[in-house]
């Protein structure tokens, strides 16, 4: 009988097609997530499961486009079977897809708009057609379309108390878009052929496009770079605004994914010239720093 019972004990459950979805989208968010699984990690296991699956579906849609190239005619096609994977999901039509799956779900409990999904593969679509940026109106339409739409969609699954944080999510989706695009200056020049910061403020400032590619230090450098950063702070201060209108589990994650990205500009703001060699970064111990932090200050 001892025996029996330790046996039962150790026995599982049976795991179904929901539970082997779950357990892919997790392990693919902690794989490919980098700052924003930090953030991830302080939400409810709905809310968790569902920003995972929105996760790694942006994640596939952004791969397609970076993997391909900018200039590769096949873009379009591919995107095309995303758009139609989105309107499957919309109808619960996921078959043996785990993120299709986990996201439809998240669809339909969140009521998340087929559109705003939509219309991350129109921002993704736009790094095929455009690869400059005259002014910083332009930028910002990119960057509703790959960013803001997503911390729209994130606010719909934390559960809102007044529509105004959706606009509130677009602005600080505008922050984090704005600190990676500074972040990844050389990177997105030298592999990628893009150049997001906005050609006018290039030559107000008196830097060639070459040098983005290059790293040669010119001298409006440092002061192009604090523009930027100031530009990027107005968004940061109106988009942290939707802390007043979601919970607190959520906030802890907001404060996080943002608190990282704050961390990155005040790093760049410190050396301006590091963009221009490497990939701004922060250590593992500045990340738990900035999560300490946010899960106290929510409490």
């Amino acid at each position: 009988m001892i025996n029996l019972q330790r046996a039962l004990r150790g026995m599982s459950p049976p795991q179904t097609d929901q539970d082997r979805a779950e357990r892919f989208n997790a392990s693919m968010a902690k794989r490919e997530a980098g700052n924003f699984y930090w953030g991830f990690i302080s939400l409810g296991y709905h809310e968790r499961m569902a920003i995972y699956a929105l996760y790694n579906f942006a994640r596939q849609v952004d791969d397609e486009a970076d993997s391909l190239g900018a200039n590769n005619e096949n873009l379009p096609a591919r995107l095309a079977v995303h758009r139609d994977r989105i309107v499957r999901a919309g109808r619960g039509d996921f078959g043996e897809d785990p993120i299709l799956r986990v996201l439809a779900e998240a669809m339909a409990r969140y009521k998340i708009p087929e559109r705003e999904l939509q219309m991350l593969v129109d921002g993704c679509e736009m790094d095929y057609t455009q690869q400059r940026y005259a002014t910083f109106d332009d930028l910002k339409t990119y960057c509703n379309l790959v960013a803001s739409v997503v911390g729209r969609m994130c606010v719909r699954i934390f559960g809102f108390s007044d529509p105004v944080a959706l606009e509130r999510a677009d602005d600080l989706g505008m922050a984090l878009q704005l600190t990676n695009i500074l972040r990844d200056v050389r990177e997105d020049a030298v592999d990628m052929k893009r150049v997001y910061l906005p050609q006018e403020d290039l030559t107000r400032y008196g830097i060639p496009e070459a040098a983005l590619s290059t790293g040669e230090i010119h001298p409006g450098w440092n002061r192009l770079v604090q523009h930027h950063i100031a530009r990027a702070r107005e968004f940061f201060v109106s988009g942290y605004e939707v802390l007043r209108y979601i919970p607190r589990r959520p906030a802890a994650c907001v404060k996080t994914m943002a608190g990282i990205y704050e961390e990155l500009l005040k790093k760049i703001e410190r050396e301006p010239h590091l963009p221009l060699r490497e990939r701004t970064a922060l250590s593992k111990t500045e990340k738990l720093r900035v999560v300490v932090k946010s899960w106290l200050s929510s409490g």
